[in-house]
C-alpha cells in the first residue's frame, strides 16, 4: 500500500472514517484471469505479478487490497514445508497431496520435520520475491503492509486429509496436537520470515476454515489456543483473520485472539455478526462472493445496499467498524462492472 492508503486503512480501525470503504482480498483465483494470464505465469514470472498488481489498483484505486502485494502460490505455501507432492495448473490454483492420509497412519506425525520457511518448501522463493521487489515498490511508494499465512489447522488439513484430519480429532487427539504444535510453529516463523524480509510491514493476515468445522468444544481445545498464539506472537501488528464458513462457534472469540479485522460467510447476517463479535473488532464483509461473477451490476449493488443496511440497522445508524466486502476471497471470473458496483453502493451510503 501506499502510506497514504495504509492511513487510511488505520483510520477505519479506529473508527474515523467518514465514507464506506471497501476492501478486497484478492490473490490467484482471481488475480491471473482478470489480467490476462495463466496461473503459473502469475507465480513465476514477478514482471507479470508486479504488472497484475499495478493493473487492479489502476483500474480500482479506491479499493483498499488486503493484504496486497501477496507473494503466495495458493493454498500449497505453508504445506509444502513438509514436502507433499506438487501440481500446478495453467486455469486454476495448485495442489498439494497429503502425507498421511487415514488415521491408521497416525505415527508418520512422529517422522515429519518442522518446516524452515527459509529453507523449505516454496517459502523461499517467496521470501525471495519480496525481497526482490522491495525497491520497485518503494520507487512507485509503495510497501508491502501485511504479511500472511494460512492458519494451523488449514496447515494441517494439507498434511492430512481434511476428513481424516477430523476423524482423529475424536479418535487420536494426542496426535493431532503434536501436528498442531508443529503446524503452529510454522505459521509464527513463516510470519517471522516475512516481517524480517520486507520490514515494512505492520499487520498479519491468518486464514483458516478448518476452525469452522469444530463445535464450541473442540474449537476451545484444538484451535482458539494455537491461533492466540499466533496473534500474541506479534502484538505490535494489526491483526487480520479471515473464516468464510457457515459456522459461528469462533465469532465471539474474536476479540479474545486480539482479532481487528475478521472476514468471515456472506450466509451469516451480518447484524447479528456484528453482535457476536463486540464492537471492538471491525468487520470485513459479506457480500456473496459469487455475485461478483455471477450477477449483474445491479444486482450486485442491491446485494451492498442490503448488507450496508443490514449493519447500520445493528450499529446504531453508523457505517463504522465494516469494511464492505464478498464474505471471502475475489472469486475467478468476478467482473470489473460487479466491482464498481459494490464502490457505488458503498459511496452513496456514505453520503
Amino acid at each position: 500500500m501506499t502510506k497514504e492508503k495504509w492511513s487510511y486503512f488505520e483510520s477505519v480501525l479506529r473508527r474515523e472514517n467518514v465514507e464506506l470503504p471497501v476492501g478486497l482480498i484478492v490473490d490467484s483465483p482471481w488475480m491471473p484471469g482478470y489480467c490476462g494470464m495463466s496461473t503459473i505465469d502469475f507465480y513465476v514470472r514477478p514482471e507479470e505479478w508486479f504488472n497484475s498488481y499495478t493493473k487492479i489498483k489502476t483500474d480500482f484505486p479506491d479499493v483498499l487490497f488486503l493484504p496486497d502485494w501477496w507473494a503466495e502460490y495458493g493454498m500449497t505455501t505453508e504445506a509444502s514445508g513438509f514436502g507433499g507432492r506438487l501440481e500446478f495448473y495453467d486455469d486454476n490454483l495448485p495442489n498439494i497431496f497429503p502425507l498421511i492420509e487415514s488415521c491408521d497412519d497416525i505415527e508418520l506425525i512422529d517422522k515429519l520435520k518442522q518446516p524452515d520457511p527459509r529453507k523449505n518448501g516454496l517459502m523461499p522463493f517467496l521470501l525471495n520475491l519480496q525481497n526482490y521487489m522491495k525497491p520497485r515498490l518503494e520507487d512507485i511508494g509503495e510497501n508491502i503492509n501485511i504479511v500472511s499465512t494460512r492458519g494451523p489447522l488449514t496447515i494441517a488439513s494439507f498434511v492430512f486429509t481434511l476428513t481424516e484430519l477430523l476423524m482423529c480429532v475424536k479418535i487420536e487427539p494426542d496426535a493431532v496436537h503434536k501436528l498442531l504444535k508443529m503446524t503452529t510453529k510454522l505459521c509464527i516463523d513463516w510470519l517471522s520470515a516475512q516481517l524480517e524480509t520486507v520490514k515494512t510491514a505492520k499487520g498479519i493476515l491468518v486464514l483458516d476454515d478448518v476452525t469452522g468445522f469444530f463445535n464450541k468444544e473442540d474449537y476451545e481445545e484444538f484451535a482458539h489456543p494455537y491461533l492466540k498464539e499466533i496473534f500474541a506472537t506479534f502484538p505490535e501488528c494489526i491483526h487480520l483473520f479471515h473464516n468464510d464458513t457457515d459456522n459461528d462457534t469462533c465469532f465471539s472469540y474474536m476479540a479474545d485472539l486480539g482479532v481487528d479485522v475478521f472476514q468471515f460467510t456472506h450466509e451469516k447476517d451480518i447484524g447479528n455478526v456484528r453482535k457476536m463479535t463486540g464492537d471492538s473488532v471491525t468487520l470485513l464483509g459479506n457480500l456473496p462472493g459469487m455475485a461478483l461473477r455471477n450477477e449483474t451490476s445491479e444486482k450486485v449493488y442491491e446485494l451492498s445496499m442490503d448488507v450496508i443496511s443490514k449493519y447500520k440497522a445493528a450499529n446504531d445508524g453508523s457505517i463504522k467498524g465494516l469494511i464492505l466486502s464478498p464474505g471471502g476471497g475475489m472469486p475467478m471470473g468476478a467482473t470489473a462492472e460487479n466491482v464498481k458496483a459494490v464502490l457505488r453502493a458503498a459511496k452513496e451510503a456514505t453520503s
